[in-house]
């Protein structure tokens, strides 16, 4: 899979980040981090900006588990970007049409 956005209109910090969203290495967790990257990227504050960069140097198993809720996420990583993250990605019914 692949970035779903133009990365051209986007700034050179956005674009990095855009680019290891998708390119974390597990592939569920390009899937997950990528998909949110091209939805929220643009619009994200300086703030939520620097809790994504913190979050995607979390080991990619360990945030799994988080977002998965298969262990408790440790206070550090419990920011509003998180919630926001774990949130676009939480489906109240089917997700296969």
């Amino acid at each position: 899979m692949s970035t779903a956005i133009s990365s051209a209109t986007l700034d050179p910090r956005r674009r990095k980040m855009l680019f290891r969203a998708w390119h974390r290495g597990m592939k569920e967790m390009d899937i997950l981090m990528g998909k949110f990257a091209d939805a929220k990227l643009a619009v994200l504050s300086d703030e939520d900006l620097d809790a994504f960069e913190f979050l995607m140097d979390a080991p990619d198993p360990d945030l799994f588990k988080w977002l998965t809720d298969a262990v408790p996420l440790p206070p550090e990583y419990d920011t509003a970007l998180f919630a926001q993250l774990k949130g676009f990605h939480e489906h109240a019914g089917p997700i296969h049409g």
